[in-house]
């Protein structure tokens, strides 16, 4: 057993000395590796990276007893996380996979003079179609790409009454949709709720304008769903009050013009008209009330549903850039390079090894 132990292993004297064999060849590549490298990492263009955090209110269900108390012994704090809502805040990172959120922020302005040769003042859509840095490949690549018989692409389709539809768009502007999901990132942490907002962009202000109007878009969104209802509710009773209104407006006209002109009439048929106008008045003005009451309630509902947001760090202007990584990509592939180097050395006793194995 010892020796086939022996015979089914790599010596490590032997790998040294085969290393030191070929030395002349680590010399020879290692170098072109690293000149190759590090102008690989030199076209690389560079980025910026910024952040924002905030706390939404969150409506407790009182979860709580066994599950809870198990909850928070793996590190879960589901009194934060459990809503009444169909789209609890665990949800919110997912709506970068709706095109529709994704497509509401192709009009965001975004401005810089940070690169002074090329000043940008456009849309976030336009930005990353027509504003982004590529390395020198990337621009041979399209103009070989120009150089081939063009296939038909698809030109997507606008919505019935000719706005825009995200949901059916053009393979252009669905590469645009994807970048931006590559740049924006929502995240939550399960334990303490708080939304992060982190937003990459090769131009510091801009990553900044991008991430302080996706906070912005996303409140709006939170909002609006916690208040739909609430203001469907308000809408529907603001249309009956001012229908009662209405109508006790037209019930008071012809209750004060029946007595306007029958002041002086001393006729029991005329006292019994005035008389039940006057109560069909009164009676139109208890419904009215009625709506006011209810409209008003209503409106408070509103104001109670909508969530207040707490801003625990504001998005700043990033100083330095997040990447690339140049000293790293540079030490991976001279690793990796390293590695491979190596392996060549030792084939020869790779293949033996293999071959006793069989």
């Amino acid at each position: 057993m010892e020796e086939n132990k022996k015979t089914n292993s790599i010596d490590l004297k032997k790998v040294l000395a085969a290393v030191k064999a070929e030395r002349k060849r680590f010399y020879v590549v290692l170098p072109i590796v690293f000149v190759l490298a590090c102008i690989y990492t030199l076209c690389l263009p560079r980025y910026y990276s910024t952040e924002a955090k905030l706390v939404p209110e969150i409506e407790s269900s009182g979860m709580g007893g066994a599950l809870g108390s198990l909850a928070s012994s793996f590190g879960l704090d589901f009194s934060s996380m459990e809503t009444s809502d169909a789209i609890t805040p665990l949800l919110y990172p997912d709506l970068m996979d709706d095109n529709g959120f994704v497509a509401d922020l192709f009009d965001v302005r975004v401005k810089s003079s940070f690169d002074a040769d090329m000043p940008i003042d456009t849309t976030y859509y336009a930005y990353l179609r027509w504003f982004q840095k590529t390395p020198i490949w990337n621009k041979a690549i399209k103009k070989i790409k120009k150089m081939l018989p063009k296939k038909k692409k698809f030109a997507g389709q606008s919505a019935g009454n000719g706005a825009y539809d995200p949901y059916c768009v053009s393979e252009d502007d669905f590469a645009v949709m994807q970048s931006m999901r590559d740049k924006v990132l929502i995240n939550i942490d399960k334990k303490t709720a708080v939304i992060t907002i982190a937003v990459t962009a090769q131009d510091p202000f801009i990553c900044r304008q991008v991430t302080d109007s996706v906070r912005v878009r996303l409140q709006d969104y939170i909002v609006n769903y916690r208040t739909n209802k609430a203001r469907a509710d308000m809408d529907h009773y603001k249309e009956m009050m001012e229908q009662a209104k209405a109508e006790y407006e037209v019930a008071r006209q012809r209750y004060a013009g029946m007595s306007d002109s029958h002041m002086e009439s001393a006729l029991a048929s005329v006292s019994s008209q005035v008389q039940s106008l006057e109560n069909e008045m009164q009676l139109k003005y208890n419904s009215y009330t009625a709506m006011h009451t209810q409209y008003q309630a209503a409106v408070m509902k509103v104001q109670s549903n909508t969530p207040v947001f707490t801003t625990l760090k504001e998005a700043s202007v990033p100083v330095r850039h997040a990447g690339p990584k140049r000293m790293f990509i540079v030490a991976a592939l001279l690793f990796l390079t390293m590695c491979m180097l190596v392996l060549y050395s030792i084939r020869e006793d790779l293949k033996s090894l293999f071959s006793e194995q069989k």
